[in-house]
């Protein structure tokens, strides 16, 4: 397994698990080969000209577009079992964290993967909670006959998908704690990387996602210190030099909720200042009001 921190901006990193050893069809999991099955599936609907299964997909991958890029990170490092715990900590497996050392410094490279690891758990195991609360309520939806119980196996899925971000950070949890991770700082990142450092960043030391995270999650007004560092064009040429096209994806992804995440905030700050501005017209202040205080 082999991991990789890539910067999205000057406080937020998507997390990417590369999977190194593929196991064969008789050693997958019970939850791969539902998964794999499941995606067969899907991109059969998907290969459809028209047809319920096609609006399905439609709908289907909008909704998709729109679950958290952490989560998917989370979900792309493979849940941890007895057997996996044995291979990592006899070292017979090696797992190596590669990000460019330009934007992270070696030094903070393992505390931005405890916090990514660590600060959504919580949020997973409510979801996780509500969706399984969800599906025997949605279980009678089965009884409409021909389209498939749609709202039911959302939940399913939904309710998987949480429980895979868990297992992807206790994975993430025991690789440091034990530390298992050997550092790799690229310099095909670095190179990537060098030109999209906004001035900003150049004299000062770089300053990690761990150093920011805390500050953007305490005060959510905190968008204009947050510089965007990719493009999809730039992330698209990651995933080409790294020679992994599923990455491309989830960068592709990444990039587009962070950019629409900034933009809406952007609009909520103008329309709140907009909405504050006749107020102020409306309560002038009166001559000589200031020197009487």
């Amino acid at each position: 397994m082999r991991l990789y921190l890539l910067p999205l901006t000057t406080s937020r990193t998507l997390l990417y698990s590369q999977r190194l050893n593929i196991a064969t069809t008789n050693k997958q999991g019970l939850a791969d080969k539902v998964s794999k099955k499941a995606s067969n599936l899907w991109a059969g609907w998907e290969a459809k000209e028209s047809g319920w299964q096609k609006k399905v997909v439609s709908y289907g991958n909008y909704a998709l577009r729109r679950i958290p890029y952490e989560e998917w990170g989370l979900k792309s490092v493979p849940s941890i079992s007895a057997r996996r715990k044995d291979e990592e900590l006899k070292g017979k497996e090696k797992i190596e964290l590669v990000y460019p050392d330009t934007i992270i410094p070696t030094t903070k490279a393992e505390s931005v993967v405890r916090t990514l690891a660590t600060e959504r758990d919580a949020l997973h195991k409510k979801k996780l909670i509500w969706c399984l609360i969800g599906m025997p309520i949605s279980a009678p939806f089965a009884l409409v006959p021909v389209i498939p119980n749609l709202p039911f196996f959302y939940l399913v899925y939904r309710a998987w998908s949480h429980w895979r971000a868990l297992e992807g950070g206790k994975h993430l949890r025991f690789l440091l704690d034990n530390k298992l991770l050997a550092l790799a700082p690229s310099k095909l990142l670095n190179d990537i990387y060098t030109p999209l450092i906004p001035d900003s960043m150049s004299p000062a030391p770089p300053k990690s996602p761990a150093d920011t995270a805390a500050s953007r999650n305490g005060n959510p007004d905190v968008v204009d210190d947050d510089e965007i560092l990719l493009s999809q064009a730039n992330g698209q040429r990651i995933a080409k030099a790294l020679e992994l096209p599923e990455l491309g994806v989830e960068i592709e992804r990444a990039i587009w909720q962070v950019n629409h995440a900034k933009k809406v905030k952007h609009d909520e700050v103008a329309k709140k200042t907009n909405t504050d501005a006749p107020k102020d017209k409306e309560n002038p202040a009166k001559p000589g009001q200031d020197e009487k205080r």
